[in-house]
């Protein structure tokens, strides 16, 4: 198999037990819903079933959930980009930090943050990601089990349906950060 229909499947399995398991049910609770076998959906939760698009999309049915959200593939760690070695004022230069090709709305916020502050943010809802620039100074992102020093011209995208925040220490920063949801 192809690298990325591994993924694909891998993704498909972490949706559906994660969907499963937040709402309390058993593999035996999912098959009676979704009329579809235990072992059938034992090896999907596995990885190790190939479901056509009917069966992936009456399990996102019978989980109130759409064949996107089944389907999608979660930032499971953060993803940051470091400033560019060599990165100087004065030299005409662009580089493109973070993209998303998704049909999204968002918000964009530039965020002064003074010294010993810690800035949190409650989770912006399912399927939604935050980018964020260091314009100057540093800050110490934390989310869930993650934990990520950025220094000015770092960047970082992480999902962001989770608590999270930004802390400083002993300098004040300047932060620009975007937060991307679905439109569902």
């Amino acid at each position: 198999m192809s690298g990325l229909s591994d993924q694909v499947r891998a993704a498909i399995a972490n949706n559906v037990r994660h969907a499963r398991r937040t709402r309390g049910l058993s593999i035996r609770d999912l098959a009676d819903r979704s009329g579809y076998s235990k072992a059938m959906l034992s090896q999907l939760e596995r990885g190790l079933a190939n479901p056509t698009v009917e069966v992936l999309s009456g399990i996102a049915e019978s989980l109130e959930l759409s064949f996107a959200d089944i389907t999608r593939t979660p930032l499971y760690e953060p993803q940051v980009m470091r400033r560019a070695p060599g990165d100087e004022a004065g030299a005409a230069a662009a580089r493109t930090l973070l993209s998303s090709l998704d049909r999204r709305r968002f918000e964009v916020y530039e965020s002064a943050l003074p010294a010993e502050h810690t800035h949190e943010s409650a989770p912006h809802g399912r399927g939604s990601e935050e980018f964020a620039y260091v314009l100057s100074g540093a800050v110490t992102l934390e989310i869930a089990t993650w934990t990520v020093r950025l220094r000015a011209g770092d960047a970082v995208r992480f999902s962001a349906e989770a608590e999270h925040s930004y802390r400083t220490a002993a300098r004040p920063a300047r932060l620009l950060t975007l937060v991307s949801m679905p439109t569902d």
